[in-house]
């Protein structure tokens, strides 16, 4: 346990800010599967407003740091491509 009164508040903001982050995470990863499940169902207008709320939510955790943005712009880039293809059939 920290001795130091600044290391004791580090600690208690540390473990609030992996609480919101782990929360965001959770979120996301339920967005992605609802819009695979509405690919793999062949349902385009759910599987629009899915894609457009993943970029939303997948942007704003890469603005906070949650995620890397790198890692936010490849997933919107491959469910962009998924969502093309599926339209194109």
């Amino acid at each position: 346990m920290a001795n130091i009164k600044s290391a004791e508040k580090r600690i208690k903001v540390i473990a609030k800010r992996t609480a919101i982050n782990r929360r965001v995470k959770t979120h996301l990863r339920e967005i992605i599967k609802d819009f695979n499940k509405a690919i793999a169902e062949n349902d385009l207008n759910v599987a629009a407003d899915k894609l457009s709320l993943a970029e939303k939510k997948l942007k704003q955790a890469a603005a906070k740091g949650t995620i890397h943005k790198n890692t936010a712009s490849r997933k919107i880039s491959r469910m962009a491509k998924q969502f093309n293809k599926a339209k194109a059939q």
